[in-house]
């Protein structure tokens, strides 16, 4: 390659250089990027903390423009079987504050990233939000069933909301 043809070449180097960035850029998805679910009955949309694991989750609570909004409950199942769920406030999807019930134990505070309580160091007054958020979603969530006359599940969320606000003191 002749000193003229590389001199000619670079000449057009800087259009293919933005060329390609704008591209990267176009393309990059960020690592904490929302995977975005859907309740398999009411097709509602939310993005699942990561500690609830994959697969089919349930969401109670309202749905506003498709989305999951405000108190509520995403509970994960496995046919049958009762898998994790979280408690909390959802914004137009997404998990915001609350907690995930999960068998070794309850993940607090905020959503960051892809998860409930993923901050190393969690403010306590968050935690203490949490917790009563949490509370206020059960109770949504048992009033739900008992309007559903399903008076086992109406006690068992009833019990489950006086426990978390227990977690408070």
């Amino acid at each position: 390659m002749t000193a003229a043809r590389v001199f000619r070449g670079m000449g057009q180097l800087p259009a293919v250089a933005a060329i390609a960035l704008a591209a990267a850029l176009c393309s990059h998805v960020p690592a904490d990027a929302a995977q975005w679910s859907q309740d398999p009955s009411s097709h509602c949309k939310f993005v699942a903390p990561v500690s609830l694991t994959s697969g089919p989750t349930f969401w109670i609570g309202a749905c506003i423009n498709g989305k999951a909004s405000g108190e509520g409950m995403l509970r994960r199942r496995d046919g049958e079987q009762a898998g994790p769920a979280f408690f909390g406030r959802m914004k137009e999807g997404v998990p915001d504050i609350g907690v995930v019930d999960l068998p070794e134990g309850f993940r607090v505070g905020s959503f960051s990233g892809d998860d409930i309580g993923g901050q190393a160091e969690s403010d306590p007054q968050d935690r203490i939000n949490a917790f009563r958020i949490a509370a206020e979603a059960a109770r949504q969530v048992s009033a739900q069933y008992a309007t559903e006359k399903n008076a086992g599940s109406a006690r068992h969320y009833e019990e489950l909301a006086k426990t978390l606000e227990q977690q408070t003191d």
